[in-house]
């Protein structure tokens, strides 16, 4: 199994966003505030280079798992009933009319 590592560059472009925003998930990944649809993620890379401060690279299904959390699902239209009629006089507890005896 071959696993696919993508640069920034590449996995911004798939995701339909800027390297700069990109990047900007990344860190906020780190920080635990990156959010999608209201939802915390993390995102998992790579960054080699001393300190990790070197080139970052991302799996291919990593790319994918994100695009399919940002992915909007149609939601069903919601059958509306007409509201239940209340009484005409809601204050009144004892039927109209007059009393029987």
């Amino acid at each position: 199994m071959e696993i696919q590592l993508l640069s920034t560059k590449e996995a911004a472009r798939l995701l339909g966003v800027s390297t700069t925003t990109f990047r900007n998930w990344l860190t906020q990944s780190d920080m635990g505030t990156f959010t999608v649809r209201g939802q915390r993620v993390t995102i998992d890379y790579y960054q080699g280079g001393r300190q990790g401060r070197g080139r970052i690279r991302i799996e291919q299904r990593e790319v994918e798992r994100l695009l399919d959390l940002m992915r909007v699902y149609p939601k069903p239209l919601k059958s509306h009933l007409p509201p239940n009629p209340k009484p005409r006089y809601q204050h009144i507890r004892v039927q109209p009319g007059r009393p029987t005896d």
